[in-house]
């Protein structure tokens, strides 16, 4: 059969991308090429000549750094001897993309798809990463969407102009993180000029994955993969952070994850925050266009493959799943397969770190055999104290009730920085969105001890703030809070207080 890869679209002239790339690089370095400037200047003025040449040393520094972390691969690498089911799925999408180039496998902790390229034994070749929760949760035909949307996308970017366009753009976007932002606003319109390219790319690539896996399961991929993240991203780290406190990390993770996902509560929860982060991108640095639009765009198609309905099967999940873990809570892991070794990664590694930090010998619990109370109990930072601190009271229906005349008269804002003052880092177009979120967080885990002892009880084994009431209603007061900040509206919440036989809550 033909080759699946689409005709690339007309792009912009060659030149008018170099512009772009030259514009993004120098804005990128432009500090550090300005402060070089200035200490040249004085070291060449006064005869200072270590002063002169600590620009080219700076730079000598940044290059060495980077040749030496450029192979760096994360994951736990499978050879096709070990899994033979899903080396066999990845030559299937190969062979139909006609994908030729050498290709590794390699399963990460987290929810993730990628194909990279670095030397691995000596050998340079291609290395495709997947996140163990999207093998768990995806059928075979859905990851084999997955995989040729990576392989396709690879070979819509291998060319050297798009391939320096996504490295400066990477590079721009990483001078954005910091808490201090003076290059946003030079660096914002070329991220906005250079961003439809990218996105055409991704695109172009979904197009690809709906012809090897048809449209309807490329389409419920995208929605699959965006749930997975913000489900992994909201109530997993829930859990890492949580145990981390009490020197435990999770030793079923992964088995509790799939079992949250059946929860309707939870998919609801984790699809209305996926889709509000969807489309948050202040700085045009999003390399993929939101879901709704990437499955607008994708052609109709039946799909080439007849792959199943079930999740591929891992020989070695057992083994594979306890790696994981323990790269999650940063405990000593299991040796890699002989002869598959790659140098860690800085990713690989940032798990680690934040587990030492917090626990030298962390015992493994099992998160399916705690029960509703103590895998609700409060962690450190997500009970009452927040706001209790926050409103300077002792007690919570008296910081709830704080924070709604707060959200009454408009001053919830400063409130919120009280409860949690990194807010006043954030870029100005996010600081709105997630102020609003840790106000409604931190007034919700105050609210929910009020509730539980007027005879609420919990409506989820997993989310601590839907409870149910006595009548048998399930109330969301996340969900209710974010609504009261947003209407600028209290009302609802005190009659819910009332309702529930509270002492009432001033006005």
């Amino acid at each position: 059969m033909d080759s699946p890869i689409s005709l690339p679209s007309p792009r912009p002239s060659a030149a008018r991308e170099w512009l772009l790339i030259t514009a993004m690089v120098t804005v990128a370095w432009l500090p550090l090429i300005g402060l070089g400037l200035v200490l040249l200047i004085l070291g060449v003025t006064f005869g200072i000549w270590q002063v002169a040449v600590a620009p080219v040393m700076w730079v000598l520094i940044g290059v060495s750094r980077t040749v030496l972390g450029r192979d760096s691969v994360p994951g736990r690498a499978v050879r096709p001897g070990d899994e033979p089911e899903l080396a066999s799925l990845v030559n299937d999408v190969a062979e139909r993309l006609r994908f030729t180039a050498p290709l590794l496998v390699r399963i990460v902790p987290w929810p993730d798809a990628a194909l990279g390229r670095a030397k691995v034994a000596g050998v340079r070749s291609h290395v495709l990463l997947l996140g163990l929760p999207l093998l768990r949760n995806l059928s075979a035909a859905q990851l084999a969407a997955v995989i040729g949307h990576e392989l396709a996308h690879e070979q819509h970017i291998h060319d050297r102009r798009t391939s320096w366009l996504h490295d400066a753009r990477a590079l721009l976007a990483e001078r954005l993180e910091g808490r201090f932002r003076p290059l946003a606003p030079l660096a914002t319109p070329l991220l906005r000029a250079s961003q439809p390219r990218v996105w055409q790319a991704e695109r172009s690539a979904d197009a690809d994955a709906a012809r090897i896996a048809g449209t309807e399961t490329t389409r419920q991929v995208l929605e699959l993969v965006a749930l997975l993240v913000a489900t992994f991203d909201g109530l997993g780290e829930q859990w890492l952070t949580d145990l981390a406190v009490n020197h435990t990390y999770p030793q079923d993770f992964y088995d509790a994850f799939d079992a949250a996902l059946q929860d309707p509560l939870v998919r609801r929860r984790s699809a209305g925050a996926a889709a509000e982060y969807d489309v948050l991108d202040p700085y045009h640095t999003a390399n993929h266009p939101p879901v709704a639009q990437r499955i607008a765009a994708l052609p109709q198609a039946d799909g080439c493959t007849s792959h199943g309905s079930d999740p591929i099967r891992l020989r070695g999940a057992a083994l594979i799943a306890q790696w994981c873990v323990q790269q999650l809570a940063g405990v000593d892991s299991l040796p890699e397969p002989r002869g598959t070794q790659a140098r860690t990664s800085e990713d690989d590694r940032r798990a680690r770190r934040r587990g030492k930090d917090r626990y030298d010998d962390p015992r493994p619990v099992h998160i399916l055999g705690l029960d509703a109370e103590q895998l609700h109990a409060p962690s450190e930072d997500g009970g009452p104290e927040a706001l209790l601190a926050a409103t300077r009271t002792q007690a919570p229906l008296r910081a709830v009730s704080a924070a709604l005349d707060a959200v009454a008269d408009g001053s919830w804002p400063r409130l919120a920085r009280r409860i949690e003052p990194q807010l006043r880092r954030l870029p100005p177009v996010e600081r709105p969105t997630a102020t609003r979120d840790v106000l409604a967080g931190a007034t919700g885990a105050a609210l929910v001890p009020v509730l539980r002892e007027a005879g609420w009880t919990y409506a989820s084994r997993w989310m601590r703030t839907v409870l149910t009431t006595p009548g048998g209603t399930n109330v969301d007061l996340y969900d209710l809070l974010v609504t009261a900040v947003d209407m600028g509206d209290p009302a609802p919440v005190r009659f819910l207080l009332e309702a529930a036989g509270t002492e009432e809550v001033p006005a």
